[in-house]
């Protein structure tokens, strides 16, 4: 009997022990370091993410944009897949989906700017199978830019060459404390290799129309009226060059011409006139002018840039590329995603994003609601119109690994940190390729 009480006594203290393991398993949180964050286009690569019971439930290093973003995320979401508002199977959605763009004559891509670089690489391939038009751009500002460059050229660095070397810092027409959270803290406030002193060592300029976040922490703010930034970069490159003195900008004139390296960055507020590019074409034509007495770059303050990246490898164009001919036309006047809605010239629509949706135009948008429309998002949102196809799709840098272009064109790399049975959008684009094809 002793005996037996002994081993019962084991028995029982090992199933104990067993189930405080199992506990002790569950309660465990795990450390991920150096995550990217992916919710604006600095693409922190710094994060430490802690993940208990496949939840993350803390951050470290995180701004406020990417904080609240990570910590609401769970290991697995809903699958919202749907046709037409109802539930549906992911093989039917992928189906109806196949079939909408098998019967349209000019189906539209649009979007991707924030997927990682296999997405981007599904959205093409699927364009070329159906000779459709893709446009990535994820605003009409981002194009503008796009196209100020291919015509005058820029003069451009890294983020950590900025870090290191600049210290004279010019925000126009953003707002980086509230677009970009860390950016001010990464690369003004922190210590370069040259710049010993960080912030102290700087100087910061913030061009706007009102104050902002920014100017608040800057040395100096200049006041534009809406309109008047063209006028302004004009007055600076005829002081640059001697042509005329100018007491407006006689200060900013020899800061920039006198600082050891000068770094602008420039956003969507600098153009507040209907001609957003030739308003970034002065722009970088004055920084090209500032090279002639110091080292000055520009850098537009946006999202990450790796759907550029990708149709530039793949077809030689940035944005805007048509591929109904069987090879790839490239005329932004035309085959912009904005102009062809309102023009009423697609027939389908395949979207990435909702933030694409959000930067059309309220004509274009008025479109959508005649069109079929299938929209891959990270999750389910309210549109203003009604969707004929939705797909809810893992996150980049969350549940899937891959890569990412920040804002200065630089590769970052992604991890997967929960796991997630969603499909990302590559797998989702090439299950519809492939129901195209048995079709065809």
């Amino acid at each position: 009997m002793a005996r037996s009480a002994t081993l019962l006594a084991d028995v029982c203290c090992c199933i104990a022990q067993r189930r405080k393991s199992a506990i002790e398993r569950v309660s465990v949180t795990e450390v991920f370091t150096d995550c990217a964050c992916t919710a604006c286009g600095c693409v922190c690569d710094d994060l430490s993410l802690h993940v208990n019971n496949q939840h993350i439930v803390a951050v470290e290093q995180a701004c406020s944009l990417a904080e609240s973003w990570l910590l609401g995320l769970a290991v697995e979401q809903e699958n919202s897949t749907r046709i037409d508002g109802a539930s549906a199977s992911f093989a039917d959605a992928v189906t109806e989906a196949a079939r909408i763009l098998s019967q349209s004559r000019a189906p539209l891509i649009a979007g991707f700017a924030t997927s990682s670089t296999d997405g981007q690489r599904a959205a093409v391939q699927l364009a070329k199978t159906l000779r459709a038009t893709i446009d990535a751009s994820a605003s009409r500002f981002h194009a503008a830019s796009t196209l100020a460059t291919q015509n005058v050229g820029a003069s451009t660095a890294s983020l950590g060459e900025v870090k290191n070397r600049a210290d004279l810092i010019v925000y126009w027409g953003c707002d980086p404390v509230e677009s970009h959270p860390r950016h001010f803290s990464r690369f003004v406030d922190s210590a370069g290799m040259f710049i010993p002193g960080g912030r102290a060592d700087r100087h910061v300029v913030v061009i706007d129309a009102e104050q902002t976040a920014t100017s608040k922490l800057a040395d100096q703010f200049i006041q534009v009226k809406p309109g008047d930034d063209f006028k302004l970069i004009t007055a600076l490159r005829s002081a640059v060059k001697g042509e005329v003195a100018l007491e407006k900008v006689g200060d900013l004139t020899n800061r920039l011409m006198l600082c050891q390296y000068g770094a602008i960055f420039y956003g969507p507020g600098i153009a507040r006139q209907c001609a957003p590019q030739s308003t970034v074409e002065a722009l970088l034509r004055l920084v090209t002018e500032l090279n002639a007495h110091t080292r000055c770059v520009a850098q537009q303050l946006g999202k990450a840039t790796g759907a550029d990246e990708v149709l530039t490898w793949l077809t030689g164009f940035p944005l805007c590329v048509n591929f109904a001919q069987g090879y790839p036309r490239y005329n932004p006047q035309e085959f912009c995603a904005n102009v062809l809605l309102e023009r009423g010239e697609v027939d389908s629509v395949v979207f990435a994003g909702s933030d694409t949706i959000c930067g059309l135009s309220e004509d274009a948008q008025k479109r959508l609601e005649q069109l079929p429309v299938i929209v891959l998002d990270r999750t389910q949102q309210n549109y203003a119109f009604s969707p004929s196809v939705e797909f809810t799709m893992a996150i980049d840098g969350v549940h899937r690994s891959g890569t990412s272009y920040r804002m200065d064109h630089v590769p970052i790399p992604l991890r997967a940190i929960l796991p997630s049975s969603l499909p990302s959008d590559a797998e989702i684009l090439a299950a519809i390729e492939q129901a195209l094809s048995n079709e065809s």
